[in-house]
């Protein structure tokens, strides 16, 4: 278990001429940051994402009352902190009195000491410390209707290089294309049937299908990759499965543990620099 402790923007330590000029590409995605190894959708997460070299991070995000923009998987604080709030009713000085990493420090019998109290990032915050580098990119979930003040954030600061969207909801995802073609779309699918999704993710420009790990099959696979999009699996956390879909011809993993990820990349697919939004 890493010692974990609070990471502030101006202080993260990731300068993007430490990094070098061009994105990763190698088909990992930390999974609302490294959030096996720290407290998810937090800015520790994701600088630890960043940190391992995941060529992407995802993250999750929902409108506040006074209209922010913040980082968190549930409507409510209930499952991840200390206190219930609902965040699309509440404001975003409300959300700070909770402390998002509770369930990570009971699942891992943590204390207060060890683990201090994280708060709910706002995305701008996190569009800044990503934009910071120039080795990963973040993929933004939208968990409600924000598409357009989440591109307009974007755009504003100038983050477009660095941002895809991901989502099963076909309205929203259509609706990240229609304000800014030029975003990777990652489209999240489950049961449903290949044909019929590949066909309307080229309709749409999308450049991804992203699978349920539960529903991966070589045929789907195939399918996806001879009709020129990427293929994807979300979320796989076993070393063993990990393996398996790489021998598929997964071109991208959205894991809790990107580290591990990397290792089993490494070992079994040379690195590539093809340029594609997903490899």
């Amino acid at each position: 278990m890493c010692k974990l402790i609070p990471v502030l923007i101006a202080t993260c330590g990731i300068a993007a001429s430490v990094y070098g000029a061009e994105f990763l590409h190698n088909g990992v995605t930390a999974h609302r940051g490294n959030s096996g190894e720290f407290p998810e959708n937090t800015l520790p997460a994701f600088t630890s994402g960043i940190e391992v070299g995941a060529d992407w991070i995802e993250l999750d995000i929902f409108k506040t009352a006074d209209e922010k923009l913040v980082v968190i998987h549930d409507r409510t604080t209930k499952r991840v902190g200390d206190r219930d709030l609902d965040v699309v009713r509440s404001s975003y000085d409300e959300l700070l009195t909770v402390d998002v990493a509770a369930e990570f420090r009971r699942v891992h019998n943590l204390t207060v000491e060890q683990l201090p109290k994280h708060t709910i990032p706002l995305l701008e915050d996190v569009l800044r410390l990503v934009m910071a580098q120039n080795r990963t990119r973040v993929s933004i979930q939208p968990k409600m209707d924000c598409v357009a003040e989440a591109v307009e954030l974007v755009k504003r600061l100038q983050g477009e290089p660095w941002v895809g969207f991901n989502d099963g909801n076909l309205t929203l995802m259509a609706k990240v294309k229609q304000l800014a073609p030029e975003l990777p779309v990652f489209w999240d699918r489950g049961e449903s049937n290949i044909d019929e999704d590949i066909a309307t993710a080229k309709r749409h420009g999308f450049e991804a299908l992203v699978l349920n790990q539960a529903v991966v099959t070589q045929a789907k696979i195939d399918k996806i990759r001879e009709a020129g999009l990427a293929a994807g699996a979300w979320t796989v956390n076993s070393d063993s499965e990990m393996r398996r879909f790489l021998e598929l011809g997964v071109n991208r993993i959205y894991t809790d543990y990107p580290k591990r990820q990397l290792r089993i990349v490494q070992q079994t697919r040379p690195a590539s620099r093809k340029d594609s939004n997903q490899e």
